[in-house]
């Protein structure tokens, strides 16, 4: 089977004469023509769907749309039809596809699907009732319809009834030993070109199939670029494409966020909380800690002050000047002080003063 070729989705009816002109093995071999017309098509419910119409002087309805999903049961169901011998009814066929067979509840979709209703009319013989009125008004309702004539059918009566352009729908073999050649031209017929297989399509990433012509698109975290082929990385850190508190950091077509120093990454992955960077082991301060939004600064205990490589602390001079308040004396006493008076002078009931 040819990889770029898939038959499009059809909602798909096969009307058989079986009239008495039709010998016994003449319908074995439109039987076989029918199964591997099955095995050409992309059977199932959501791709083509088929039905099998046999009719002569009546029609009787084989199977409609809705009952086989799968060829093995379809071929099964069409090995078991018999011939209805008599007449050859052609309108009155296409007239029960309309009625009975293009209905949703026999399982044919609805218009708004888009799918084509198509019908493949195969009959040896000219038509004993008006087919022409019939087969426009099911033109006209939307079934595509191709004829299939074998030996002594009516060329003209084919053409009443086929679609236009009437060269794509009139079929004619000359006996039903051939009829099976016909199966490659209606897969030609059928066949939706995947161009996406044909590996000339020219997408930098991905192909996707849209009738008989294809997009390219890109994988995530890619844009497709104004040239409809290539692709680019998103940037997506950019304002407005990420949703990080902080700090955006991509990654490979996504990306991480991440927080300023002093803050760490709360569990929702996104936003950022400060850091109480005067947790024990977190900072170097020798005696005090600061917390300063997402910082720190050291201090010291009273009558200790900082030093210079603002970490340390050193005992200050409490007798140094402006730091006590003696009038004349300052004694050291640790971290403590007391006042005293020079000679000729005593100490005032207030511990400061001399007189």
């Amino acid at each position: 089977a040819d990889p770029a070729c898939k038959n499009r989705p059809l909602d798909l009816v096969f009307i058989v004469d079986s009239s008495r002109s039709v010998r016994p093995e003449e319908f074995e071999k439109v039987k076989i023509f029918l199964s591997e017309m099955i095995d050409t098509l992309d059977v199932g419910e959501s791709t083509t769907r088929v039905a099998v119409m046999n009719y002569a002087s009546s029609v009787q309805v084989e199977f409609p749309l809705r009952t086989y999903f799968d060829k093995a049961s379809m071929k099964e169901a069409v090995s078991r039809i018999e011939p209805l011998s008599a007449g050859t009814m052609t309108g009155l066929a296409i007239q029960t596809a309309m009625d009975e067979v293009f209905t949703e509840e026999m399982g044919t979709r609805p218009a708004a699907s888009n799918i084509p209703k198509v019908v493949i009319v195969v009959t040896d013989g000219r038509p004993q009732d008006q087919v022409q009125d019939v087969a426009a008004s099911a033109r006209t309702a939307g079934i595509e319809i191709y004829a299939v004539g074998v030996d002594r059918a009516d060329m003209q009566s084919l053409r009443i009834m086929a679609s236009e352009p009437l060269d794509e729908h009139v079929f004619y073999v000359e006996t039903y030993g051939v009829i099976e050649k016909l199966t490659s031209r209606f897969r030609e017929t059928f066949c939706a070109v995947n161009v996406c297989a044909l590996g000339t399509h020219g997408c930098q990433q991905l192909c996707v199939s849209n009738g008989a012509s294809y997009l390219c698109e890109c994988y995530e975290g890619h844009t497709l670029n104004p040239d409809h082929r290539t692709c680019s990385a998103v940037d997506t850190c950019a304002p407005g494409r990420h949703e990080c508190d902080q700090i955006c950091v991509s990654n490979n077509g996504s990306y991480v966020c991440d927080c300023y120093e002093g803050y760490t990454l709360n569990p929702d992955k996104k936003t950022c909380s400060a850091l109480d960077l005067c947790a024990p082991g977190r900072h170097d301060c020798a005696q005090v800690c600061l917390s300063n939004d997402g910082s720190y600064s050291c201090g010291c205990y009273e009558g200790y002050t900082l030093n210079p490589d603002k970490k340390t602390c050193s005992t200050a001079d409490v007798c140094a000047p402006g730091r006590h308040d003696c009038e004349q004396v300052c004694v050291r006493d640790g971290l403590l002080y007391s006042c005293d008076c020079h000679q000729g002078y005593t100490l005032n009931p207030d511990g400061k003063t001399c007189s």
